[in-house]
């Protein structure tokens, strides 16, 4: 079996790096700037972002929202509704929708867990090949790259360009058909349905990441995962 037959698929926010409260917090920046004194906690917009995201309907294709514009007019969009249900006017609640998309693509919004370059590079010198699959922006490359990981990964595809969302089956299909049709392969992520229950259902053996959870493998980083795969 030569080295270019092993691959492992990565998810993204909470597995190589941590963003908590992505959304919201990047609403709160953009009122912190633009509004001062508007009262609004995090906690209060926290239900109207539970719902409205592509991912939240994974079952459903959304081809009509692979152009980077199309997909944030829909997904922006949960920033102005979220805004008016806490009491913001529409002409408030659009400008800061669209200061908080730059907060949601600025690479400084995410923080890089340490394990990330030393163990996948110890894992790229045993000869795996790495892949981003994530739920996620259209400008996850982009993001990737400001984080100063690009060069680990043949690959990163997002939800947002590739029309399905984990753990729908033609996103994985689609990262192997990518990865060339590996011999060897595995999935690593936190999210016990999207990552590892949508693998498994894949035919794609899977690694539950940083997380407690119903799942037959689980690491605690990717130190950990570097053992399990060999």
């Amino acid at each position: 079996m030569g080295a270019d037959s092993r691959v492992i698929l990565w998810d993204f926010d909470g597995t190589l790096c941590r963003a908590d409260g992505l959304w919201r917090s990047a609403l709160m920046v953009a009122l912190d700037e633009q509004l001062a004194g508007h009262g609004v906690t995090s906690d209060e917009l926290r239900p109207h972002f539970r719902d409205g995201f592509p991912w939240h309907r994974p079952d459903v294709a959304h081809p009509e929202l692979s152009d980077p514009e199309a997909w944030w007019a829909e997904v922006g969009g949960l920033f102005a509704r979220a805004g008016k249900a806490v009491g913001l006017s529409e002409d408030v609640a659009v400008p800061l929708a669209r200061r908080a998309r730059q907060v949601v693509i600025d690479p400084s919004s995410y923080e890089l867990f340490d394990d990330v370059r030393p163990a996948l590079t110890a894992l790229r010198g045993r000869g795996w090949r790495h892949l981003i699959l994530s739920n996620h922006v259209p400008e996850l490359a982009d993001i990737v790259c400001g984080l100063g990981i690009a060069d680990l990964f043949e690959a990163v595809l997002t939800s947002a360009l590739i029309d399905y969302e984990k753990p729908h089956p033609e996103a994985f299909r689609l990262a192997l058909e990518k990865a060339g049709q590996p011999e060897v392969v595995w999935m690593v992520g936190d999210n016990v349905q999207a990552d590892i229950a949508g693998a498994e259902a894949a035919g794609v053996p899977a690694i539950l990441i940083r997380q407690d959870g119903q799942a037959k493998r689980r690491a605690a980083d990717c130190w950990d995962v570097a053992e399990i795969v060999g």
